[in-house]
């Protein structure tokens, strides 16, 4: 299986089929990952608590992978999220960014970045607009 297939594969287990147990499958022992969140470098046991959380915010999660390159060792992803609200059904859609380096079959490290301010604005978390506020100096309460 090559590189983008098995990430899918991993995305499809771990994020619609629910399968946590499968995070690891992807990694190697010591894969740190950053960019899940800010200043901190997970590793798979860590990837599994986040997935099952964001899980558990949305419904209907599927995904896809909209560009990929791989060049050596590396593979760069643009993956595009969809899921809907669990109250009313309303579709949310995010896209991210992932930057990994194999070691054979499995990450070695990855490097994240997904529009999780657009993510909570659409689940009502954050007000509409926050970059918006933020960058006009105010305060986001």
């Amino acid at each position: 299986m090559d590189r983008v297939a098995r990430l899918e594969d991993w995305y499809r287990r771990v994020y619609i089929d629910g399968d946590f147990d499968a995070v690891g499958t992807l990694f190697t022992d010591s894969t740190r990952a950053e960019g899940l969140m800010d200043g901190m470098q997970v590793g798979p046991e860590d990837i599994a608590v986040f997935a099952m959380a964001l899980v558990h915010l949305v419904e209907k999660p599927r995904f896809r992978i909209v560009k990929a390159i791989e060049s050596g060792d590396w593979l760069s992803a643009l993956i595009e999220c969809e899921a809907e609200r669990p109250e009313d059904g309303t579709p949310l859609r995010v896209m991210g960014q992932l930057m990994a380096r194999f070691d054979g079959e499995s990450i070695a490290e990855a490097y994240n970045c997904f529009d999780f301010v657009s993510f909570f604005e659409q689940l009502g978390l954050l007000p509409a607009h926050t970059v918006a506020i933020g960058m006009s100096g105010q305060q986001i309460c």
